[in-house]
């Protein structure tokens, strides 16, 4: 597929596996984003002040969701998060004591969602750049123990997890946003926009999830884990001595991202146009996602309509009395517009 050259290119609305929707005023602004990136069926996090740790709270916090957009399917989550991202200090530091829970959901086939990185410390030689990689060993124990629990390694960043998921069985499937297809250290080391967890890391593990994205494995599908914060916060408070909340916002134009990400790898030679094809942007825009949690196939369901009309990312979004600013990355690039069919 000759992305460069298209002007017009329609697809199934996409299923983005890992969202970040918060709560009260910020929840109010960013739910209607997600239908503008193109995205009909979302996975939520549930890391609010305080998490989600039942199933009456997270009824709860989707019928909130609802009222706000209607038109999107909420797929919920409980909270069992490791301490390495924002809101998890209350998360789980050790998973032995889990292991009943864990084989319940086997049973049950239910899914577990890991934020894989292994949290650091003052005298500890784990840092943001190693932590995922020293996670692995923990995957590897977790599916060896529970063959047919369905595991989601969320938000991959390194050729190392990648090829992890690849080792594991059919149950072991791993998420992609679309910030890591374009981003590296080297942006976030100097611009707090740019900050997630987990860290984007060097330009080969960033390619690696490029061609992840565009093989046509099922093994791997899109989860933004877009993540808004206020403006003043990712600049360090008022003062800006406060530390950098980890997130990269996408909400806005979530497929549009993934779609540059994988024109601007074409042009580097990441990857092939003729190994970019539809059927393999479908799958693993929602394709995948949708047939990894059992849902009902759409491709004859919502569509969306891209176009080249001069669209650019926007450089934030506001709440209607200004309260609260969130900023997109990469804001004033040019994106097709998108359209609901």
């Amino acid at each position: 597929m000759r992305l460069k050259e298209l002007d017009r290119l329609e697809l199934p609305a996409s299923a983005d596996m890992h969202v970040h929707l918060r709560q009260d005023a910020m929840m109010e602004l960013v739910v209607p984003q997600i239908r503008q990136g193109g995205v009909d069926t979302v996975f939520v996090m549930p890391n609010l002040e305080p998490p989600i740790t039942t199933v009456a709270q997270a009824l709860e916090y989707r019928s909130h969701l609802q009222s706000i957009e209607p038109n999107v399917q909420y797929l919920m989550s409980l909270y069992l998060h490791i301490s390495v991202t924002t809101n998890s200090t209350s998360g789980v530091a050790a998973y032995d004591e889990f292991f009943p829970v864990f084989a319940a959901m086997e049973k049950h086939d239910l899914v577990l969602n890991l934020h894989g990185e292994v949290p650091g410390g003052p005298d500890s030689d784990i840092t943001v750049l190693n932590a995922e990689e020293a996670f692995l060993p923990t995957l590897f124990e977790l599916h060896q123990r529970f063959p047919k629990l369905r595991i989601v390694l969320e938000h991959c960043t390194t050729a190392a997890a990648l090829d992890a998921v690849r080792a594991c069985g059919p149950s072991v499937v791993a998420t992609v946003t679309a910030h890591h297809l374009y981003l590296t250290v080297q942006h976030w080391c100097c611009d707090p926009f740019a900050f997630c967890k987990p860290v984007a890391k060097i330009p080969s593990d960033r390619d690696a999830l490029i061609r992840a994205a565009c093989s046509g494995d099922p093994k791997f599908f899109f989860g933004s884990d877009s993540a808004p914060h206020p403006v003043i916060s990712k600049r360090g408070g008022v003062e800006g001595r406060n530390k950098t909340p980890a997130g990269v916002f996408t909400q806005t134009v979530a497929t549009q991202y993934v779609i540059l990400a994988i024109e601007e790898a074409i042009e580097r030679g990441v990857v092939r146009e003729e190994n970019v094809t539809q059927e393999r942007l479908e799958q693993f825009l929602g394709g995948f996602g949708r047939q990894f949690y059992k849902l009902p196939n759409t491709a004859k369901g919502n569509r969306i309509l891209l176009e080249r009309k001069g669209a650019t990312i926007p450089e934030s979004i506001k709440s209607k009395d200004g309260s609260i600013e969130v900023v997109l990355s990469r804001g004033g690039d040019s994106i097709f517009s998108l359209s609901w069919e």
